[in-house]
């Protein structure tokens, strides 16, 4: 989104090279004087002829024929290997021999006439003489320098998307760079006949040895099955299943049986250590001795009658529970002999399925192996080569080089370049925040994202493109952004997150809906409380917002709830706008009744984000800062100086306030590469392009 600080920038930059108009002049006539002398009186004219060459496209599958015979697949790493093979000091040896270019004075320097300096040098006594070396070694080595002398005239290149190569030459001679061209793309061709041949003689050796080897292996794992199968007595899954559901319900009984044991425990430990008859008879839970307790104390009946029934209940009580400790223990002898059956069974199944799995691997790959050899000696006799001749070479017939036009475009820009880079030194020392490490270094705090900036027309479009592409870098920004704020605390991630910076136009704000559109999306409940009161920026996002509608002010004060003064906006969430104060901002934000709102939005909402005005414009910022979690600072990419980020800092840390982190916004990626802070751009940077969206190209 653009702005007027943008243009002010740009014309102080137009006004820096005007200053410097005649650096700029001058290194542009003196880079030009120099190209013109090069292509006019330097330069020797050559001549490029090109020959076309194309991979024939098939596709491999897996371990089938083309594979085994060596055919070439059409990605971009096949398609770099047949360049380097085209440049390769083999193929052009081989072409070296073929055109005999070691008697051609163009590629054999030792045939060329001694040049003025060598014959000077040696006649004062300063070059070494020759060295005599046998006739082998002088071919071999002449050859060697005709090889690589040859190589720094040929050129291959890869049509981009597709898989034609072109293979230029470069010589003196327009016929010669014809002929060296169309020569390298017939041995190129033939080499990969020569090739595909050796690879067909030895994939059928190597075939017809692995069958055999698998036509083995089946035999031996099919014979284990079956010797595992005879060894023991495996059941299926289903009846396996069945030993595991016996095995549940006996474990259950028995959990039921130790519950019933111990409640019989306890209640004869109750009577036992009750202290009165109706105690005892309480504890023990028998309606007839309840009864005969109560008779007992009113004097109906006689002590000795209920000594009797507490021992009638005592031994029945006693009877029940050596029953059930009884029955316990046959449980458990029956579930033990049911857990060790069980494993038994689960490890031979699982076992004979191992075996049995192996067995059909086997069969599997010999299948293979043998319709591939099969296939392989059927194409033995019919191979083609994995390329083409599409165009032989043409003679030029104009010298490719030099470009003299060219050379002077190149010149031109090369000076400007030049005397702008000169003119532009000052410019880039001047003290503005640029880079997360040079924010960092400064005040001692993480920066969590960097935002780019986002190339919509209002700030209304901001939110709207962030939901439109959620791929793109900006939003990507806004991820970072939230998962660094809810990982700054180690012990609880912050809930109510206060948003400021220095000076106005930072892009707090729009930070601020951001992050609260990104946490919504998240299926979070999130407020927005607008603490710049005094200019309402939320009204600039959303139509309507604040207008005659109950606001901060009037919740503070206790006139509306909470409730009845949020606005909620679809994918953003909750907004508790601006309204017209009656008392001083300050004042109001220091009252415990904002201290109070903020603890009832705690029990509310997931998350309460507060935007607030500049630190070093009003005292708010310093005041709200006491009730939030986490304060997040946000930085002007290019244009915030460090001196305002100090004094905000120093602002801050008077009152006790130190920011979770930072997050530098408006970013301009193409400005980073410009300044040459390419690689300091985090996600943004040009290693990390495919992973966002053409549409994140910029933040407002």
């Amino acid at each position: 989104m653009s702005n007027s600080d943008d243009t002010i920038d740009l014309l102080g930059l137009l006004r820096t090279l005007w200053r410097g108009k005649l650096v700029v002049l001058g290194a542009v006539l003196l880079c030009m004087i120099l190209g013109g002398l090069y292509a006019w009186r330097v330069a020797v004219p050559l001549y490029s002829a090109n020959a076309v060459v194309m991979l024939d496209a098939r596709e491999n599958s897996g371990m089938g024929l083309s594979a085994i015979l060596g055919g070439l697949s059409t990605d971009s790493s096949t398609v770099n290997t047949e360049v380097q093979v085209l440049r390769g000091r083999t193929l052009i040896g081989r072409v070296v021999d073929e055109l005999d270019l070691t008697a051609d004075p163009e590629f054999n320097g030792a045939l060329q006439p001694e040049g003025l300096t060598t014959t000077l040098r040696r006649s004062i006594g300063l070059g070494s003489d020759p060295v005599v070396l046998p006739p082998e070694e002088q071919a071999a080595q002449e050859r060697d320098a005709t090889t690589s002398a040859l190589l720094e005239q040929v050129a291959i290149s890869n049509v981009p998307n597709s898989l034609v190569f072109q293979i230029a030459v470069t010589t003196e001679s327009a016929a010669k760079s014809a002929r060296i061209a169309d020569t390298v793309a017939r041995l190129y061709i033939d080499d990969q006949m020569r090739v595909r041949f050796e690879a067909t003689e030895t994939a059928i050796t190597w075939l017809s040895g692995q069958v055999v080897e698998l036509k083995r292996n089946i035999d031996e794992a099919e014979a284990a099955v079956r010797e595992f199968r005879a060894a023991t007595n495996v059941v299926d899954l289903e009846t396996l299943g069945a030993l595991d559901r016996q095995l549940k319900e006996t474990r259950r009984r028995i959990e039921l049986q130790t519950q019933q044991a111990a409640d019989l425990r306890l209640r004869l430990e109750r009577m036992a250590s009750a202290a009165d008859p109706m105690a005892k008879a309480l504890a023990s839970g028998d309606e007839a001795l309840i009864r005969l307790a109560s008779q007992a104390q009113a004097g109906e009946a006689e002590a000795s009658q209920f000594e009797a029934g507490l021992a009638r209940v005592t031994a029945l009580a006693r009877q029940d529970l050596a029953r059930v400790e009884a029955q316990d223990g046959s449980l458990r002898e029956a579930e033990q002999k049911l857990a060790a059956d069980f494993e038994t069974q689960s490890r031979d199944l699982v076992t004979l399925e191992q075996l049995v799995r192996e067995a059909e691997a086997n069969r599997l790959l010999y299948d293979q192996f043998q319709t591939q050899l099969k296939e392989t000696l059927a194409q033995q006799g019919i191979q083609r080569p994995d390329s083409r001749i599409l165009s032989q070479a043409v003679m030029p017939e104009r010298p490719s080089a030099p470009r003299k036009s060219l050379i002077l475009a190149m010149t031109l820009v090369l000076g400007t370049m030049i005397g702008t880079g000169i003119v532009l030194m000052r410019e880039m020392m001047v003290n503005r925040v640029r880079t997360p490490q040079e924010l960092e270094a400064l005040t001692g705090r993480p920066v969590f994202a960097q935002v780019p900036k986002i190339d919509e027309r209002s700030r209304k479009g901001v939110l709207g493109y962030l939901a439109r592409n959620p791929a793109s870098a900006a939003a990507e920004a806004i991820r970072n952004l939230r998962v660094s704020i809810l990982l700054s605390s180690a012990e609880k991630a912050p809930q109510v997150i206060m948003i400021t910076s220095s000076v106005p136009g930072e892009g707090k704000t729009t930070t601020t809906l951001a992050l609260a559109q990104n946490m919504t999306m998240l299926g979070r409940k999130v407020l927005v409380i607008e603490g710049d009161v005094r200019l309402s920026p939320l009204s600039e996002y959303f139509d309507g917002i604040g207008k005659g509608k109950p606001g901060v002010a009037e919740v503070i004060e206790g006139k509306v709830p909470l409730s009845e003064a949020v606005q909620s906006i679809a994918g953003v969430g909750d907004l508790l706008s601006e309204s017209k104060i009656t008392i001083n901002a300050a004042d109001l934000f220091s009252s415990e009744r904002f201290a109070g709102l903020i603890a009832q939005a705690r029990g509310l909402y997931d998350l309460i984000l507060i935007d607030t005005p500049p630190v070093l414009v009003v005292p708010d910022a310093r005041i709200i800062a006491q009730q939030a979690d986490a304060v997040i600072f946000a930085v002007h990419w290019d244009r915030t100086s460090t001196e305002q980020v100090r004094a905000a800092m120093h602002q801050l840390e008077l009152v006790n306030v130190t920011p979770a982190g930072f997050v530098l916004t408006l970013v301009d990626p193409q400005g980073m590469r410009r300044y040459g802070y390419g690689g300091s751009y985090g996600a943004y940077a040009s290693y990390g392009k495919n992973y966002y969206t053409s549409e994140g190209k910029q933040i407002s």
